[in-house]
């Protein structure tokens, strides 16, 4: 019984776990995190007919979006890379006269009105850091949170993890980093183009992140060098006057092979953007949709103007400068690293989420521990579209399958026998670069339906 013990006090249960009292909730369902997957798993969670109990360890919601708080990877210029109709939730809409793409203070005071129109406020426990989740006796959990110097255990029926996957940084180890007299950060670090002003800055990396500093730097640094180690695929933001990921969205909808949906948008961009090689940019290296899809209208336009310096992958760093892979050396001042980030779920055991020798989660749908049927998360996609969206069918698949664990235990065995034993998934049939960038990358049609045939399997389990 994990060293547990109970006594009875009157009419009220103390559970005791070793030297620490912990707080029975009973059927109630933790929620980790007040961000955007976690708003959508309580809102889902009320609405199936549970008690919730939401900790996030900031003041406020938003998560990701709130760009104040310490572990926001958002800056002051960050808007939507998907557009607003792949990216809302599909019962709270985006107001019609919005951008196409809005500013990330328009997303976060959206995620504030979703919190109070559904009236999910009540069920937050703002400034409460979860610091540990361990199971306990008959597949609940008990969860510790800290406020303060205060720790206090309360005992959940289920547990979902919504703490998000865009804040502990992917940090390259270079030689010779530690030599390097220049400055570094990592893309977590940085708020704004003042800390570019008057530099030299060299940014390493090639995603959307990476792509948004070296614009930025090409306006307001005095010389800037953009690493990449290979070519990308670069969408404008705008074809034909649409978002880019509607045109893509539309090929989805005609349900056209792979093959020729690469080919379509190969053509487009080539037509639109033209020979990356005329600008001195590597040539792409794999097919459209087998990296994440880039979207910057502006990366072109100043590496045309002279503004970026595309350069090659990095060597390694020496006191006085970078030494790149074709050999040459540049002396920056300031390197910004948007090298990315790595789930991490510091109050679980990795065995919990069944984690690989490199750190990835393998999970059923990127969403249900395979071991203990009353632990999710949601949100642990990287899709070619918004996550909202995603995040909010994932909470109201587990929703549904907590709530049939409760009204039909035998038929949600059987749906539990197949999950648990179901094999890894892509949910993309393009071969995806192997790297952590895309440990989560998903096709969010294909992903989608694999949820709907979920949902349909809980329904007739």
């Amino acid at each position: 019984m994990d060293g547990t013990d109970w006594e009875s006090t009157g009419s009220t249960a103390t559970i005791w776990r070793g030297d620490r009292p912990v707080y029975d909730r009973g059927g109630t369902v933790c929620v980790i995190g007040a961000g955007a997957s976690g708003l959508t798993a309580v809102k889902n969670l009320l609405e199936h007919g549970f008690a919730v109990d939401c900790y996030e360890r900031e003041t406020g919601v938003g998560g990701a979006w709130n760009w104040r708080h310490d572990r926001s990877p958002v800056y002051a210029s960050t808007h939507l890379v998907s557009s607003k109709p792949s990216t809302q939730f599909p019962d709270f809409p985006m107001p019609d006269d919005w951008p196409d793409y809005p500013h990330h203070s328009q997303v976060h005071g959206y995620l504030d009105r979703y919190t109070e129109h559904f009236g999910l406020r009540e069920y937050i426990w703002f400034g409460t850091e979860v610091v540990r989740v361990e199971p306990a006796e008959g597949e609940s959990w008990d969860v510790t949170t800290r406020v303060g110097q205060h720790e206090r255990t309360s005992r959940y029926a289920a547990v979902v993890v919504a703490n998000g996957h865009n804040w502990s940084p992917n940090l390259p180890g270079y030689d010779g980093l530690s030599e390097f007299r220049g400055e570094v950060i990592h893309a977590s670090g940085y708020k704004d183009w003042t800390q570019l002003r008057g530099r030299k800055v060299l940014v390493i990396g090639g995603g959307n992140t990476g792509c948004d500093i070296a614009v930025e730097a090409a306006q307001h640094a005095t010389e800037c060098w953009h690493s990449t180690r290979r070519g990308y695929w670069y969408a404008p933001k705008f074809i034909h006057g649409r978002p880019a990921d509607q045109l893509g969205g539309r090929l989805l909808a005609m349900r056209l092979p792979l093959w020729l949906r690469q080919w379509i948008v190969e053509r487009v961009l080539r037509r639109q953007v033209g020979d990356l090689a005329r600008f001195g940019l590597p040539r792409p290296d794999h097919r459209m949709y087998e990296t994440h899809p880039i979207a910057n209208s502006q990366l072109i336009y100043y590496v045309g103007h002279g503004e970026i310096r595309p350069v090659p992958d990095v060597a390694r760093f020496e006191r006085g400068g970078v030494v790149l892979t074709d050999g040459r050396t540049i002396e920056p001042d300031l390197v910004v690293m948007a090298t990315g980030y790595l789930p991490r779920f510091e109050f679980l055991a990795p065995e919990l989420l069944n984690l690989d020798a490199d750190g990835r989660p393998r999970l059923y749908l990127h969403a249900f521990s395979r071991g203990y049927p009353t632990l999710a998360v949601t949100g642990l996609v990287q899709p070619d579209s918004g996550v909202f969206p995603i995040a909010h069918w994932q909470a109201v698949t587990i929703s549904r399958w907590l709530r049939l664990r409760e009204t039909d235990p035998g038929r949600a065995a059987n749906f539990w026998r197949r999950a648990a034993v179901a094999p890894d998934q892509r949910f993309t049939g393009a071969r995806v670069k192997d790297s952590t960038r895309h440990w989560l990358e998903i096709n969010h049609v294909d992903y989608l339906r694999a949820v709907e045939h979920a949902l349909d399997q809980l329904a007739a389990a």
